[in-house]
């Protein structure tokens, strides 16, 4: 029998007819001004691969690789055949991805010699041939033992472990040549899709580079950031440390009840680490009187703020804190956005001349009237409210801004102890499939928003957007100039949070736009088993900021 037409409602209104099957990467043939960097499409609201059949009519629209999850799917699919390349060309290695570092993934290979940076050219270019093959991306459906059989023989525990917790008796694992793997998402229709992509030697792995969202879809210039990957590796030299490097670890945990120790001793460390911040400071307290903490959203700031005035105080000191949100310029003077509506994360949204002013004058003993900003009226008011501080009183500035020398600009840079605080996972679910810092930190804010904002999840799904875009024009570019950074996020954490967000992500209704993010997130959790008891969390956890139940604030 002859296929029937099926109509399909395009991003630009059209209405256009097609036989019922067809591919949506036959679909996208006609209307992609980009080429191959259409990666999947959304069929009304739900993520579909290029290589699905139309069934019915539908509205679709297009996912590039500027959009997040394109650039998911593109990041998936290039480390595919990075972890080809390698096997193919150093039989019998281990191959990780590990986290993200200067725009890219940090990989490491395990051989029976060290790689060297030829041997990263060499990659690379097999890379490159295996893309030139244009080869299919194949998906099949597989038993859990087969799968379980396939990852034995490759070594690769962490997905060997990972089965155990699997409640489906099977699982979809992709196939690229002679290579099956698996991966928690989708992947572009062939290698051809995945031409731009760059393999950087960066002792004693490599950082694969593929193109970004805020770089117009290019691999960005890579730049080192040697700050940022000395925390990553100290966490995962401790995760190392405690037998929990991927989630199978703490599940097993949780299930034999043994993660009561584990969780005092992830906390214990926080406390040391931030003891140690603590002595520095005070050690050069002569020099080094302002302090300047600064993270993206949901780092846990105002905890760390918080216990470490408390470990200051240990040391004999009075800490003192200042609020920026008190020096924002009065409402009509705030900067606008590019759709014309204020942009409080503007710099230029503080009157720096202001509060440099203030700052030069408390620290050089004066006593001074503090300002209260008015959100209401939208105006800065003086209620009366002053401060002068001692010799040995330090202060705390805690904002976006803070690593930014332009918010202190008239400071002596001898007097300040920059501090960059994030949420950086040492946790991954298995060799190859990272647990990227942004989920941490957007599970985190869905809870908190939901708790103590009164936020559903889209509308904190709906700020996520411009939250990230202030992040990276305001705080990334900035973090290598910290003194000190703080690695806020918790290896258990996942364990807990998951039972505060399903019922949350749940309630979101499959027509919503952001459908997608939230089957892709459930997804996710389902990898980890819930810790129900929360004994063994301090009242003065960071993860307390978003659970709630903190004594600190």
């Amino acid at each position: 029998m002859e296929n029937q037409r099926i109509t399909l409602t395009l991003p630009n209104g059209d209405k256009k007819q097609y036989l019922q099957g067809i591919t949506f990467e036959e679909v996208i043939k006609d209307y992609s001004n980009n080429g191959e960097s259409i990666v999947a499409v959304l069929e009304d609201c739900k993520l579909r691969e290029l290589t699905e059949k139309v069934e019915k009519d539908s509205e679709i629209s297009f996912v590039d690789i500027v959009n997040p999850i394109g650039n998911r799917i593109y990041q998936r699919s290039i480390s595919f055949v990075f972890i080809r390349a390698a096997m193919e060309l150093f039989s019998g290695c281990k191959v990780s991805v590990e986290h993200s570092i200067s725009k890219g993934l940090y990989c490491e290979i395990q051989y029976k010699r060290d790689l060297v940076e030829e041997d990263i050219q060499r990659i690379e270019e097999r890379m490159s041939e295996i893309i030139a093959e244009d080869v299919p991306f194949e998906k099949e459906k597989v038993s859990v033992v087969e799968a379980k059989n396939n990852f034995e023989e490759y070594g690769q525990r962490g997905k060997v472990n990972l089965l155990k917790y699997r409640e489906k008796p099977y699982i979809n694992l992709y196939k690229c040549g002679w290579l099956k793997n698996y991966f928690y998402g989708y992947m572009v229709p062939s290698t051809g899709y995945l031409k731009k992509f760059r393999l950087q030697y960066y002792k004693p792995g490599m950082v694969l580079q593929f193109p970004t969202i805020n770089n117009q879809g290019e691999v960005p210039k890579f730049i080192e950031q040697p700050k940022l990957f000395k925390i990553f590796r100290e966490s995962e030299k401790w995760g190392e440390i405690l037998g929990v490097d991927y989630v199978s670890s703490l599940n097993d945990l949780v299930v034999s009840k043994q993660e009561g120790k584990f969780i005092r001793i992830a906390e214990a460390l926080h406390e040391k680490k931030i003891a140690r911040i603590a002595d520095e400071i005070t050690k050069d307290l002569t020099h080094r009187k302002v302090i300047l903490i600064a993270g993206p959203s949901s780092s846990g700031k105002t905890t760390f703020a918080e216990r470490l005035a408390i470990q200051l105080s240990v040391n004999g000191l009075e800490p003192v804190s200042i609020s920026l949100d008190n020096y924002f310029v009065n409402r009509e003077k705030t900067p606008l956005d590019e759709n014309g509506n204020y942009n409080f994360e503007s710099l230029y949204a503080i009157d720096i001349e202001l509060f440099n002013h203030d700052l030069k004058s408390i620290l050089a003993g004066k006593k001074v009237s503090l300002p209260t900003f008015n959100f209401h009226t939208g105006k800065r008011e003086y209620n009366g409210e002053s401060i002068q501080i001692k010799k040995d009183q330090p202060i705390i500035l805690e904002g976006i801004h803070c690593l930014n020398d332009e918010l202190t600009k008239e400071i002596d840079p001898r007097s300040k102890y920059k501090i960059y605080i994030s949420a950086l996972t040492q946790l991954n679910i298995d060799e190859h499939n990272r647990i990227p810092t942004t989920d941490l930190r957007l599970i985190r804010r869905i809870v908190r928003d939901h708790k103590f904002r009164s936020n559903d999840v889209e509308t904190s799904l709906e700020l996520w957007k411009s939250v990230r875009k202030g992040e990276e024009e305001n705080i990334f570019p900035f973090q290598e100039q910290a003194d000190v950074m703080f690695n806020s996020a918790l290896f258990y954490e996942l364990g807990v949070l998951k039972k505060y967000i399903e019922p949350l992500l749940r309630q979101v209704d499959a027509s919503s736009k952001y459908y997608p993010e939230i089957k892709r997130l459930l997804k996710f959790l389902n990898y980890f088993v819930v810790i129900q008891d929360e004994e063994n969390i301090p009242k003065t956890s960071i993860l307390r900021e978003f659970i709630g139940g903190s004594t600190l604030h």
